[in-house]
């Protein structure tokens, strides 16, 4: 029997190819204070490695990870056998502890998130690097030296692409004219940043889509679709500025869904 495999797509003008679908792994290290419309065990070893093994058969190379996802970065430290087929982006800005999440942008911080990432990741470079936006984006860009900081490790050869995880059109914007590109919510339900798509395309920047389906509450809320997720991947990938789609899972067969769907959507949006 024949696999289905996921395109790829430029990332920007990066030089990266990233797989249209991405493997979110919030949910591999952190299961509190997070927005699911129902709780969850974090999976087991043996189901992150089931996991990460279907997602590479069927094409998927990008792995979306942070600092603030609990224990996500240690366990793919430990359990990606195989670095150079994937590319993995991580996070700086937001912690997570026992008290919830907190934020700091400094150079400093910076420096030591990245050096972190990298002995948790087991890796001597990242591919690519987003700020963890607390909402303030706009601030972020011009009040810190954190885009400078990343702007200088990518000359160092630690990261390979850097941009923002994005709250707000404005800052998507923004960062899109001082990086190489942006994360940004995108969904059928909310497109006030569409405009940031638009001028990725135009600019030749990337853009990975984060709540693709509003943190599962598009899946669990429908009554009359036959498939949300394919009706919301649909919607997103008519966008030709998106370069991937960012979506977690736990178990297997839902993901191996995602990826059909993604590759129907893909299909049928063209």
């Amino acid at each position: 029997m024949t696999v289905e495999i996921l395109p790829k797509r430029q990332l920007g003008d990066t030089g990266l190819l990233v797989s249209s679908l991405g493997l979110g792994t919030v949910k591999f290290g952190r299961n509190s204070g997070v927005k699911y419309p129902s709780s969850f065990k974090l999976p087991n070893d043996d189901a992150v490695r089931n996991i990460i093994a279907m997602c590479k058969e069927r094409g998927v190379n990008l792995i979306d990870t942070a600092p603030a996802y609990g224990h996500s970065e240690e366990r793919l430290g430990q359990l990606l056998t195989d670095r150079k087929d994937w590319l993995i982006c991580t996070k700086v800005g937001e912690e997570f502890d026992s008290s919830g999440s907190y934020f700091d942008f400094s150079a400093k911080h910076t420096k030591h998130s990245i050096e972190r990432s990298l002995k948790r990741l087991r890796s001597d470079y990242l591919d690519i690097v987003l700020v963890h936006s607390d909402g303030n984006d706009m601030d972020i860009i011009e009040k810190t030296d954190c885009f400078e900081t990343l702007q200088r490790l990518k000359e160092e050869g630690l990261i390979r692409a850097f941009g923002m995880s994005t709250k707000t059109a404005e800052g998507g914007l923004a960062t899109l004219k001082h990086s190489d590109m942006a994360m940004v919510m995108y969904n059928s339900s909310y497109a006030d940043e569409e405009s940031v798509i638009d001028y990725a395309r135009s600019h030749r920047k990337g853009i990975f889509v984060k709540k693709a389906l509003n943190s599962g509450h598009a899946v669990s809320g429908s009554q009359n679709e036959e498939d949300p997720v394919k009706t919301n991947l649909e919607f997103i990938y008519s966008h030709a500025g998106v370069s991937s789609v960012i979506i977690g899972s736990i178990n297997t067969v839902h993901m191996s869904h995602n990826i059909d769907a993604a590759i129907s959507a893909q299909t049928t949006s063209y």
